[in-house]
């Protein structure tokens, strides 16, 4: 395990990691409240990794997650963990997809299930997925488990797994319903709090009073002022989401809104299109947005104040990742004045206020993604790899695998990130010539 450590790149340990791991590895219930992006499913991973038996082949890990998206990162990073075991298997189980193929998957074991509580649930309720052998159930992002409404599914779920188990607990806030949370399933559980606070090196917070109505002309001052590549608006209801992203998209700016109404094939379609950089601005509610993976990040806009100076915290922690700087954007009406308090008084010094008259738009091209999403009709089940679409493209298409960005594979479509310039080239290419030997067909998003 530490030699694959070594090879992953893990040198040091984050502070959850080193106040959590020894007391996962000795077999307590812990309450770990941390933000995302602090180590903390790796402190779990290993610690779960660590509880298995490779040859039973039944169900010894369950790690539950708010969403689809956190849930496949969360089984990726425990994939490259347990590759120091061998034979380990790793499903997810989650919504938005048939149920089927993973009945199916099931019926061939595996020791660690990732999941969201609905899916879990309706395998446990029809005895394709079986917790008798369960040795470590993980609740991961609990807070927003109970704000999604899962707390009965949780329940249901824990009242199927034996008496007899560890349960770790991570949150970025810790609220009363995850306090009730853990009372009712915890067994005296260490309590570790890592501070999550921002290093002003990495982060530059400037904050702006506003009149309610200036909120999106105010977004769009702040893109034209410090041209992000990639950008994070944050807003409360799905109706702001969506107006914010019209007002934009409507002054030129490439944005998409991400909320609960979304089907999941557009919702994969949106995230994968800012994942791979042709998408400039993403407006996404607090819920929605949980679980995004989005290596760099240039800019969080708070579009309205977060209600709690924890959440505010946890957004703001979402840009300057590993080494980058970052820049979060406040935009505060008079009645959020509170709320700005709140967070002055957590961050223990005055906020950085400036006038909204001092964004000045910054003179060069329209503000452009450097990426063009192209969407294969084909995916997973029509046994497509991503190395399929990289040779169509850098081979017969002739396209220099420079120019080709990230490729994202779903059960019947596929995305791949092209270089804006060649992605008309890249088009017609691909529509004239064949993938894997079959004429597949591509659309640009």
């Amino acid at each position: 395990m530490l030699a694959n450590l070594d090879s992953l790149g893990y040198q040091t340990m984050t502070p959850i990691q080193a106040r959590a791991l020894p007391e996962i590895l000795a077999g307590k219930d812990l309450i770990g409240q941390a933000k995302t992006g602090s180590g903390k499913t790796a402190a779990f991973g290993i610690g779960l990794l660590n509880a298995l038996n490779p040859r039973y082949f039944g169900c010894q890990a369950l790690v539950l997650c708010p969403t689809r998206e956190l849930a496949d990162q969360v089984a990726r990073d425990i994939r490259k963990l347990a590759r120091a075991v061998h034979n380990i298997k790793v499903l997810t189980l989650c919504g938005g997809v048939p149920g089927g193929p993973q009945r199916a998957s099931l019926e061939h074991g595996a020791q660690v299930i990732v999941g969201t509580p609905g899916r879990v649930q309706e395998h446990v309720e029809r005895g394709s997925l079986k917790l008798d052998g369960l040795n470590t159930l993980v609740l991961d992002e609990a807070d927003r488990m109970l704000d999604m409404g899962f707390y009965d599914s949780i329940a249901a779920i824990i009242g199927k797994t034996p008496a007899r188990r560890q349960t770790l607990l991570f949150s970025a806030t810790y609220p009363g319903g995850v306090k009730k949370l853990a009372g009712s399933f915890m067994r005296d559980p260490r309590f570790i709090k890592v501070e999550a606070l921002h290093d002003d090196s990495q982060i530059e917070q400037r904050f702006y009073e506003i009149d309610p109505v200036e909120r999106c002309d105010a977004v769009l001052k702040a893109l034209a002022c410090f041209r992000p590549e990639s950008t994070l608006a944050f807003c409360f209801t799905k109706q702001q989401c969506q107006e914010v992203a019209d007002y934009l998209s409507s002054n030129g700016i490439s944005a998409m809104a991400l909320h609960g109404d979304l089907e999941q094939r557009d919702r994969d379609q949106v995230l994968a299109m800012f994942a791979n950089r042709s998408l400039s601005v993403l407006v996404a509610t607090d819920v929605a947005a949980r679980g995004l993976d989005i290596d760099a990040l240039d800019m969080v806009i708070n579009v309205e104040l977060a209600r709690s100076a924890e959440i505010h915290i946890h957004r703001v922690g979402r840009t300057g990742r590993a080494g980058n700087k970052g820049m979060a954007i406040s935009l505060v009406a008079p009645a959020e004045i509170r709320r700005a308090q709140a967070i002055e008084e957590i961050q223990q010094k005055p906020l950085n206020w400036h006038p909204l008259s001092s964004l000045k738009p910054r003179s060069g091209e329209a503000l452009r993604p450097p990426m063009v999403t192209l969407c294969i009709a084909a995916g997973r089940k029509d046994k497509l790899r991503p190395g399929d679409i990289l040779g169509a493209l850098s081979g017969e298409a002739g396209i220099p695998a420079t120019q080709v960005g990230k490729i994202t594979l779903f059960d019947n479509q596929a995305f791949v990130a092209v270089a804006r310039e060649t992605a008309p080239l890249a088009l017609a290419r691909l529509n004239s010539g064949k993938i894997k030997g079959r004429s597949l067909k591509v659309r640009a998003l």
